[in-house]
C-alpha cells in the first residue's frame, strides 16, 4: 500500500481526501490511501511516521506549514524562499519540503493580472493580503514576482503592515486586489468574515478567497455585492494537489 495524507489541525474542513481517492479511483491506483491525520502538536509528527511506515508523502496545512520545518532534512529552495511548507516528499535522505502554494495562488492569480492594471496607466496595481501565516507567505512571493505591490493584513504589527483596524476605506480604495489567507469563513464557521468596510469596494475591485469550504464564503459574498469579481479557491486547491503529486512521484521512499 502507497499511504499518502494530510497534516494539520483541525481538518473537518478539508477536501484533500476525497480529491485524491477520487484521483486515485481514476487512474486504477487501488494499492494507493490518502487519509487526514490530526495532530495535536507537531511534536506528534515522529510517532505519526513510526505507525505508518507505508506513507509515501505528505500535505500539510494549518497551523504546521512554518513549524514543521525543524522536522525536515532539507528544504526545496522555492519553499526556502518562501518560508513556508506544505507537502512532504519522502526521499532515500529524509523527508524534504515543497511548497506547492506557490504553483497554487499563480494559477488563481492568471487570469486576472490583466485587468489589475487601469488602461493607460503607469500605477502598479497594489494588494491587500489578510493574513500572515503559510499561505500568505507563499501570496507574497506571487505578488512580488507579479510586480504587485502589497501590504499584509495581521493581528499585530510584528506580523504584518497594518492592523484590522487600520484598514479603512481609503486603503480598499488603493488596494484593487484583496486576497483573505486567513481561515475566517471556512467550514463549519460560514457566517465569519474578515472585518473590511465592504461598503468601499467597486467593480474595479478582485477578491481572492484561498478558503475553498464553502466555494462561496461569506467574504466573496460581500464582495459580490458591491460588483467586485471574485474568486474561490478550489482552482488553487487542484493546481496545488496536482503539484504535489507530481513531486511525490518524484521522490523514493528509502
Amino acid at each position: 500500500m502507497r499511504r499518502f495524507g494530510l497534516i494539520g489541525r483541525p481538518l473537518g474542513h478539508s477536501f484533500s481526501q476525497a480529491w485524491f481517492m477520487e484521483k486515485f479511483r481514476r487512474e486504477g491506483l487501488t494499492d494507493h490511501r490518502y487519509d487526514p491525520y490530526e495532530l495535536a502538536d507537531i511534536a506528534e509528527l515522529p510517532q505519526l511516521l513510526a505507525r505508518t511506515p507505508d506513507l509515501c508523502g505528505l500535505n500539510v496545512t494549518l497551523p504546521y506549514k512554518q513549524r514543521v520545518i525543524p522536522f525536515l532534512v532539507q528544504v526545496d529552495p522555492l519553499a526556502a524562499a518562501v518560508g513556508a511548507v506544505n507537502t512532504i516528499a519522502f526521499t532515500p535522505q529524509g523527508l524534504v519540503g515543497h511548497n506547492t502554494d506557490v504553483h497554487g495562488f499563480r494559477t488563481l492569480l492568471a487570469p486576472v493580472l490583466s485587468g489589475l492594471q487601469e488602461k493607460g496607466s503607469d500605477i502598479r496595481p497594489r494588494a491587500l493580503v489578510l493574513g500572515s501565516g503559510g499561505a500568505s507567505r507563499a501570496v507574497a512571493y506571487v505578488l512580488r514576482e507579479a510586480g504587485i505591490r502589497f501590504r499584509v493584513v495581521s493581528r499585530s504589527r510584528e506580523r504584518g503592515d497594518l492592523t484590522w483596524d487600520q484598514v479603512d476605506p481609503t486603503v480598499i480604495g488603493v488596494c484593487k486586489l484583496i486576497v483573505n489567507t486567513t481561515p475566517l469563513g471556512m467550514h463549519p464557521d460560514t457566517e465569519a468574515a474578515p472585518p473590511l468596510p465592504y461598503a468601499a469596494l467597486t467593480p474595479k475591485h478582485v477578491l481572492i478567497d484561498l478558503v475553498y469550504n464553502p466555494e462561496r464564503t461569506l467574504f466573496l459574498q460581500q464582495g459580490e455585492r458591491q460588483g467586485a469579481r471574485t474568486i474561490g479557491g478550489l482552482g488553487m486547491l487542484h493546481a496545488q494537489a496536482e503539484e504535489a503529486w507530481r513531486i511525490w512521484n518524484g521522490a523514493q521512499r528509502p
